[in-house]
């Protein structure tokens, strides 16, 4: 049997360290930082951790808002396309300082892309 993709990455110590190192990149990027000023940073870290880990093939259920339901006020406030891929490329950065194989990271990098349409309520 094949390792899931959580497994592949390293499971939750690696899971932790990506969000942690994206989110640090997220909130240093001015172009999309504005998006997150009245978010609760702990509670999102977590959220996106149990969800990475859910969409990876990890232990546990993601019980967070449906990916529309969550970023359609972002969208009501100009999220577009342009931040969509903003926010991809810190995710890929973040895997990439933590060595993540660049297999493993095209891997992710196209399930993130396969939630935009989603993303930005298409």
């Amino acid at each position: 049997m094949s390792e899931t993709l959580y497994e592949q990455i390293g499971g939750e110590p690696a899971v932790d360290a990506a969000v942690d190192l994206f989110y640090r990149k997220v909130l240093n990027d001015s172009s999309i930082s504005q998006f997150f000023d009245n978010t609760d940073m702990d509670a999102q870290r977590a959220k996106q951790k149990a969800f990475l880990t859910m969409v990876f093939g990890g232990p546990g259920e993601y019980t967070g808002k449906d990916l529309r339901v969550a970023h359609a006020p972002l969208v009501e406030n100009g999220l577009n396309e342009m931040h969509f891929n903003a926010v991809a490329g810190h995710l890929q950065s973040a895997l990439e300082e933590l060595n993540v194989d660049s297999e493993v990271v095209d891997e992710v990098m196209a399930t993130a892309a396969s939630t935009i349409d989603d993303v930005l309520n298409r």
